[in-house]
């Protein structure tokens, strides 16, 4: 039984995120992504593995070379995920703001 990846199991590894911004701005083989860490060509292959299963990367084929391409709606949907909190804790910190200014000492 193969198990579905999630998402936010793939961005929770630091090295799967360092990949993800790599590839944000350029699109790249394996061979390339695997030249910026120092671990081995298999780990950053079952890395890539993980982020294409997720759909955050796509794949290309070009002649005999992949190329991997970030893919920004899949990001999106984390983003849709996360903004409800971002704005809930932002709420928060302005009220304490406004708490905080109103038992601050006049100068």
């Amino acid at each position: 039984m193969k198990l579905r990846r999630d998402v936010f199991q793939a961005i929770a590894d630091p090295t799967r995120r360092a990949i993800l911004l790599l590839v944000a701005s350029q699109s790249m083989t394996a061979g390339a992504i695997a030249n910026n860490f120092d671990t081995a060509r298999p780990t950053v292959s079952k890395h890539l593995q993980i982020l294409t299963a997720c759909e955050l990367l796509a794949q290309e084929q070009q002649g005999r070379e992949i190329i991997y391409h970030f893919n920004p709606n899949k990001m999106k949907e984390v983003a849709d995920f996360i903004e409800p909190f971002r704005k809930m804790w932002d709420d928060r910190f302005n009220k304490l703001e406004e708490i905080m200014k109103k038992h601050q000492p006049n100068q």
